[in-house]
């Protein structure tokens, strides 16, 4: 997907930046030509706002992928992903664990979870960023209980961690 979003778009960097943007918010391209997070319509300045591009450049992108068989299977079947509670977790009495990985994160989430299982720490949620979006993608992890901070040096022996935030 993101070889033929560069390639469509290497011309116009504003209009991958708003590709960008609605991928990582959960926003999908209805038939209608407007875009929605699940079924709240998003206005084009409200995006364009939070992409940081004027407000045309959403309505170029949209005809771009509609165009495209392709790009529109994907962005018309985008589900956002729901509530992350990394914000909320103290509030709440959970665990939050931020770890930052390299390029070589394959099996990271896995590795991670067995020492949490290990140490019978259930796993509330998690959410990993993309690899294409980001240089060094977080995978952040809410936890039933606080993390016992002397579980870092176990977290950063793991191939592909670069960083360790117990929150």
């Amino acid at each position: 997907m993101w070889g033929n979003l560069n390639l469509k778009f290497s011309k116009y960097p504003a209009r991958m930046t708003v590709a960008q943007k609605m991928f990582e918010l959960g926003l999908r391209i209805a038939d209608d030509g407007k875009i929605y997070c699940g079924d709240l319509k998003i206005s084009d300045s409200a995006l364009a706002a939070a992409a940081n591009v004027d407000r045309r450049v959403i309505k170029s992108t949209v005809d771009v992928i509609i165009a495209d068989d392709e790009l529109y299977e994907i962005f018309s079947n985008i589900i956002p992903a729901g509530t992350l509670i990394k914000n909320i977790a103290k509030n709440l009495d959970l665990g939050v664990i931020e770890i930052e990985a390299g390029e070589k994160s394959d099996g990271v989430l896995a590795n991670v979870a067995w020492i949490m299982s290990k140490h019978n720490i259930s796993i509330r949620q998690a959410y990993a960023g993309d690899i294409q979006l980001k240089t060094n993608p977080v995978l952040t992890i809410i936890t039933e209980d606080p993390i016992p901070g002397e579980l870092l040096s176990e977290f950063i022996k793991v191939e592909g961690v670069l960083k360790v935030s117990i929150l």
